[in-house]
């Protein structure tokens, strides 16, 4: 796949010279999905910005489609739809009126055929009449979302966009974002709710203090950066055996949490243990999860 987003050593240094991002470098793929994910103040919002061309960098330069998104911001800008975190509508204005005038405002032509399709998509079809201020807050959301496909963009940026919205609307957004990847469309994603990246990201991109830690495509950063681990609840009051400390391990109110390598023969490290006169009540495994992963890289940042 071609990349469609080239960002090359880009900082930006606010007033009071604080500085939000600091030499990113990041290229993002033509009809993936990548999640952006970090706490927080980490830089997510300042970098979605910035590529959209809503912030001028400081240092480095972004290309969009090809275009330098500040020397040729319209070319560059006509390529992307973008979902804010913040809900900005004319609360007097009606669903369909909303939609059509945000795709005028990209000169294109009138095309109430391409219009009800995504109203319909996002379950707004029924609304398409009613104004903005007697819609849910989740409907709104579903709304700005249609506003930013309404000009036919290659890219799609979701800035948080599940915040607020109910756990049946959250699932009817991530269909739809599956049938726009499907359509060719990149999705770029920020967002909280970690397990949402791990189902449905190919890419993954970690930021903290305005640094970009790491960017890996999400099995190879969960085979990479993931651990195992033994969970046992143990005898309480007894004394652990010497060979625990061959370990990275845990123990708390009894239970113990022993991390091993993926080549380990588990079966084999609990008979060591065992053997060693280990004495436990019951025992299970797990992998690490994304936002395992995700906590200890910021952690370490």
């Amino acid at each position: 796949m071609s990349n469609i987003v080239n960002i090359h050593n880009v900082s930006k240094i606010f007033d009071g010279n604080f500085k939000a991002l600091s030499n990113i470098n990041l290229d993002i793929k033509e009809g993936e999905i990548f999640a952006l994910l970090g706490p927080n103040g980490a830089g997510k919002t300042t970098l979605i910005s910035a590529i959209c061309g809503l912030n001028n960098i400081t240092e480095g330069n972004i290309e969009v489609g090809g275009f330098d998104n500040q020397k040729e911001y319209r070319k560059a800008r006509d390529l992307i739809g973008l979902v804010p975190q913040e809900l900005s509508v004319d609360s007097f204005e009606t669903v369909w009126a909303t939609v059509n005038f945000s795709r005028g405002l990209f000169g294109k032509p009138h095309n109430p055929e391409y219009l009800e399709k995504i109203l319909k998509d996002l379950t707004l079809w029924d609304k398409k009449n009613n104004k903005m201020m007697t819609l849910s807050g989740g409907m709104k959301r579903r709304v700005m979302i249609a506003k930013a496909l309404a000009h036919e963009p290659r890219i799609l940026f979701l800035d948080e966009p599940t915040a607020g919205v109910d756990v049946a609307l959250r699932k009817d957004m991530w269909e739809l974002v599956r049938k726009l990847q499907k359509s060719g469309v990149t999705i770029i994603l920020t967002t909280h709710y970690i397990e949402e990246a791990e189902e449905m990201a190919d890419r993954i991109g970690v930021i903290s203090k305005g640094n970009l830690l790491v960017v890996n495509e999400k099995k190879s950063m969960m085979k990479k950066l993931g651990k195992k681990e033994l969970v046992l609840e143990i005898e309480a009051n007894q004394k652990l055996p010497e060979i625990i400390e061959e370990y990275k391990y845990q123990l708390s109110n009894d239970i113990l949490r022993i991390q091993y390598e993926a080549q380990t023969n588990i079966q084999e490290l609990i008979e060591t243990l065992s053997h060693a006169g280990l004495k436990y009540k019951s025992l299970q495994t797990r992998d690490s999860s994304l936002e395992d992963i995700f906590v200890e890289l910021v952690k370490e940042s």
